[in-house]
């Protein structure tokens, strides 16, 4: 079925754009936002994902206010056209590729509508190819990009709103595409164990003059077998970016060591010490101590039993849901990731010390030799 990216020089296989090379049925293609006030009074994420090979379109945003969390799911059949990425009242708009994105969502029954456009002020980051298997198949297979910037406009829900100001809105754009668990679990065939241990943190963080990422993965016995790390500079103004990778980018390789003080009962964090590492030698330090505010990534549909990321709702289906922040069981598999503001802290090369601001992501499930964890869902001692 042609669309209109085969009007593009883009192909990568014989077929037009619209098959995938792939026949795996948890394939994905993921857009992923999030934002935070400077003085942490909000934060929200949105999410829109096409998996082809399953012809689902599905959306989220959600939203952390007062001590509340709301979210806006939707889910419809994928159109038949890639570069339609609307789901009922949401809409996700490219203004400029790599560059400004715009999500509405026009009034409807749940309540909850914006309009908001995201601004780019670094290049884009690619984190390296994340591949996970096990004894049988492939588990996980993704390429990620990063790039930060800030975001202006409003969100209305409940009869309350929202006003977002660049200047004062930190967010950050994640795309991933490839392959990844979604959908329905499979049936038939021989049972086998759902979950193997996997560790997930995740530290973006927004400094004066540049952004810094750091991500990693562990097993269960604390082995680090993938880690990204970047220093991205910053740019006045979205047009000021030299090109979508910046040259002057720095990518480092080797291991993210760190401290966690870990919230007893749970799996999150009071605050922790990291260090990137590059092959080089180089080093940089930073703390974080957290602001308070928590967003569940279920309200993004991860884990999430009945919004959960692929699954089929019909020809079309929105619904709301909010609860309150301190209300959840956060050893429950649905809450166990998420990502917490954080106020970040390095010391630079003239002795100053620079206040940062960002998100700390966590995402144990199983077992962690290193921080204690001895069972699937048992919290910090």
């Amino acid at each position: 079925m042609l669309s209109k990216f085969d009007d593009y020089p883009i192909h990568q296989t014989p077929e037009p754009v619209f098959r995938t090379a792939t026949s795996d049925r948890n394939t994905y293609d993921r857009y992923w936002y999030n934002a935070h006030a400077k003085d942490s009074s909000f934060y929200f994420g949105v999410a829109l994902c096409r998996y082809p090979n399953l012809g689902i379109l599905d959306c989220s945003l959600s939203i952390v206010a007062g001590g509340e969390q709301h979210a806006f799911h939707g889910s419809c059949r994928a159109p038949d056209e890639p570069t339609d990425t609307r789901v009922g009242p949401f809409e996700l708009k490219i203004l400029e590729p790599m560059g400004r994105h715009q999500i509405t969502i026009a009034a409807n029954e749940t309540g909850i509508e914006c309009d908001l456009i995201f601004t780019p002020k670094t290049g884009a980051m690619q984190e390296a190819r994340q591949t996970l298997g096990n004894d049988r198949y492939v588990v996980m297979d993704a390429t990620r990009l990063d790039q930060f910037g800030s975001w202006s406009g409003v969100i209305r829900y409940h009869g309350k709103e929202i006003i977002v100001e660049a200047s004062n809105t930190f967010g950050l754009k994640d795309r991933s595409w490839g392959v990844r668990p979604v959908g329905d679990a499979y049936t038939g065939g021989a049972p086998q164990d759902a979950y193997q241990a996997n560790h997930f943190m995740w530290l973006p963080i927004h400094w004066e003059n540049e952004c810094t990422l750091a991500g990693w993965f562990e097993d269960g016995e604390g082995y680090q077998w993938h880690t990204d790390q970047g220093i991205l500079p910053c740019h006045p103004s979205m047009d000021a970016i030299p090109a979508v990778v910046d040259p002057g980018m720095k990518m480092w390789n080797g291991k993210v060591n760190y401290q966690l003080d870990l919230q007893s009962g749970t799996r999150h964090a009071n605050s922790g010490s990291f260090t990137m590492t590059d092959k080089s030698g180089e080093t940089l330090d930073i703390t974080v101590e957290m602001t308070g505010m928590l967003h569940r990534m279920k309200g993004l549909g991860y884990q999430h039993p009945e919004w959960g990321h692929g699954k089929w709702q019909g020809e079309l289906k929105v619904a709301s849901e909010s609860w309150k922040v301190d209300e959840v069981d956060p050893l429950a598999l649905e809450n166990i990731h998420l990502q917490q503001v954080v106020i970040a802290r390095r010391t630079l090369a003239s002795g100053e010390v620079e206040i940062g601001h960002g998100v700390l992501e966590q995402m144990h499930m199983g077992r962690h030799a290193i921080l204690g964890f001895t069972d699937w869902f048992d919290g910090a001692r």
